[in-house]
């Protein structure tokens, strides 16, 4: 396991997001990407298949996506012909919904376990089977106060690292980079443990 995340860091924060991607893939590494296919998630995905066309992509399917995110995700998954590994929830959203009264609201005690189902276990679930070294995924600074904190690389509680290629990256950067390959978007996007964008789910601050 690499220890010392002041000299990752240090290497790799004049490198780009593709030299940071490649960073991820040495053959030293078991990389995990993960995916939301919400707004804007086509460019990560992108740069990673051009790198590594097999790469293993993770999508935890909270049962909440909306029908646009669903056409979506199965037309980009064809178009990068994604090795995509989907995880969901151990209990339907209708049974849920039904226990709980529909999604609880933030402030509700039960939100808490609400996100435990339907994000913090299939996620745990899926890296306990897939067991990555390294996690890349598309957080942005700008994203969220918390994550205006982190730094490129930053280590998970179990141990390995995630990686950020696009942590510096702005919103206008990405659609240039989409535009430029002529990538699809699906703004159309909820997720039903945040409630607003700025919002944290528990991956990024208890993973």
């Amino acid at each position: 396991m690499i220890e010392d995340l002041t000299a990752i860091n240090q290497h790799l924060a004049d490198k780009s997001a593709e030299q940071i991607i490649s960073w991820a893939f040495q053959p030293s590494h078991r990389t995990l990407t993960t995916t939301t296919f919400g707004d804007r998630s086509a460019a990560l995905l992108h740069m990673v298949t051009r790198q590594k066309p097999n790469a293993t992509i993770l999508w935890v399917d909270t049962g909440y996506n909306t029908s646009a995110t669903y056409r979506f995700a199965d037309n980009l998954i064809e178009q990068l012909d994604l090795n995509m590994h989907i995880y969901s929830p151990e209990m339907t959203s209708v049974r849920r919904n039904v226990l709980m009264g529909g999604i609880p609201d933030i402030e509700d005690p039960l939100h808490e376990e609400f996100t435990r189902q339907v994000k913090l276990e299939p996620f745990q679930r899926a890296t306990s089977i897939l067991q990555p070294t390294i996690w890349l995924t598309g957080i942005r600074k700008d994203q969220s106060e918390f994550r205006r904190s982190l730094d490129v690389v930053t280590r998970t509680v179990n141990g390995y690292l995630k990686v950020a290629p696009l942590l510096n990256w702005n919103e206008d950067q990405l659609d240039a980079y989409m535009q430029t390959h002529a990538l699809p978007n699906e703004p159309d996007y909820f997720d039903p443990t945040k409630f607003n964008k700025a919002r944290e789910c528990g991956l990024h601050t208890r993973i």
